[in-house]
């Protein structure tokens, strides 16, 4: 797990890095705050997507699940600068469908990691096929960047859109479409 320790070191020298003192009063505890900030802010390194989604019900429908607007937060594994948004998550059952939340919580074992946004959209859909076993798996994540928004070309209020269709979804055009016009709705 995490090496609380290396963490508080590394944050002293960091600190000291920038002209800091990290002695300073209001410093004194900030290698400590960040050691444990950091083991809830990757706590998806030790997680798995197969937890939340191993609990299923037999369902006969076989038309589009989508939960919408999943919050989630994530660190740029670049820059160890935040990136944050929504995710859009959807699904054609095949007999069987997982309980909403748990398409939220698959995203966050992903976003709690060092990351990529294009890496989070491709893993949300490959676990949803992988546990769930639908038809077809869809996901669109749109994410502001603070790397973009408060450094470098300093473009507050953009955001990065990425979406992964799997299965059928893949395969019709009318599926993509549909998804789009329900996330937009």
């Amino acid at each position: 797990m995490i090496d609380e320790d290396k963490i508080r070191q590394g944050v002293r020298l960091l600190l000291e890095g920038i002209g800091e003192d990290p002695s300073r009063e209001g410093l004194l505890e900030t290698p400590d705050r960040i050691a444990r900030m950091y083991e809830e802010v990757f706590a998806g390194l030790w997680q798995s997507a197969a937890v939340p989604l191993a609990k299923t019900f037999h369902t006969q429908n076989a038309d589009m699940v989508l939960e919408k607007d999943i919050v989630f937060y994530s660190m740029c594994e670049h820059h160890l600068l935040p990136f944050y948004g929504k995710a859009h998550v959807a699904y054609i059952p095949d007999g069987r469908v997982a309980g909403l939340s748990k398409l939220a919580r698959t995203v966050e074992v992903f976003a709690r990691r060092p990351q990529l946004q294009e890496r989070l959209t491709v893993q949300v859909a490959e676990a949803v096929m992988e546990h769930l076993k639908p038809k077809g798996a869809m996901v669109l994540l749109e994410a502001e960047h603070m790397c973009m928004s408060m450094r470098g070309v300093r473009q507050p209020g953009s955001r990065t859109v990425t979406f992964a269709a799997k299965g059928i979804f893949e395969e019709k055009c009318e599926l993509q479409n549909q998804f789009f016009q329900m996330v937009r709705g």
